[in-house]
């Protein structure tokens, strides 16, 4: 299994990278989470006839803007995008005239649906409603004998610590600066991040989605890291490109 930081920060594109998708290659299927500015650089990865399936946490725009890069894609196996319910009408706005190719007219076929724990699909996926300003999913991914827990856009909460436990890899908000909270619109700092991976027994903890108007260098992504790892040390940050192999 390998996972690709195809876009790791929050709000908004910056030089310091896209905002947040991540692609997970397992042996059976291509698993996307979030389909934020880095969504674009999808097809460098997706070279085996494998169902492709696109997980959306929520509806934000910094998570959903990628979206318009579906018209550059020619993948012959389709495409099943699958998120909270509402999202078959988001489509219906969004990809859609006047703002981009309406999804019966893209090159690649497109199947959108809401995702269910019921679902028959080539990997086990759960999702647990998460604590944030809107309705948002976090996801547990179970392939190859390993797990992956995908949550972000959220304050603590137990459905995070259950996603996590006992996972091989947290993928974890960290849009908060260190010791910053803010209870009006719920997201972790990094030593909350820290000590969900610790409390949930979690092997190793990835930080991502940096708010893009709080982390303005490498030094603060950096900083961001350290805080985490006095807490939880098998802590790495996130940077666009980062290639990882579970």
């Amino acid at each position: 299994m390998k996972i690709h930081f195809l876009g790791t920060l929050g709000w908004y594109d910056t030089r310091l990278g896209n905002t947040l998708c991540v692609l997970v290659d397992t042996q059976d299927a291509y698993i996307v989470f979030d389909c934020g500015g880095g969504f674009y650089k999808l097809d460098r990865f997706i070279k085996e006839d494998k169902p492709i399936i696109v997980l959306l946490s929520h509806f934000h725009l910094d998570h959903i803007i990628g979206l318009h890069a579906l018209a550059k894609f020619s993948f012959k196996q389709g495409m099943k995008i699958l998120g909270p319910p509402g999202i078959q009408r988001l489509f219906g706005l969004i990809v859609n005239q006047p703002y981009t190719m309406a999804v019966n007219k893209l090159p690649t076929k497109i199947k959108v649906q809401e995702f269910s724990n019921d679902l028959k699909l080539p990997v086990k996926i759960v999702h647990r409603k998460l604590r944030h300003a809107s309705l948002c999913f976090g996801y547990r991914l179970a392939a190859e004998g390993k797990v992956v827990a995908f949550c972000t856009d959220t304050g603590t909460c137990k459905n995070l610590e259950i996603l996590a436990a006992g996972a091989d890899l947290l993928i974890a908000e960290s849009s908060l600066p260190a010791g910053k909270i803010d209870n009006s619109w719920p997201h972790l700092n990094p030593q909350q991040a820290a000590k969900t991976a610790q409390k949930a027994k979690a092997k190793k903890l990835i930080l991502a989605h940096f708010d893009a108007s709080m982390y303005l260098g490498v030094g603060d992504i950096g900083a961001a890291q350290t805080a985490a790892r006095r807490i939880f040390k098998n802590t790495q940050a996130a940077r666009d490109g980062l290639t990882l192999k579970l």
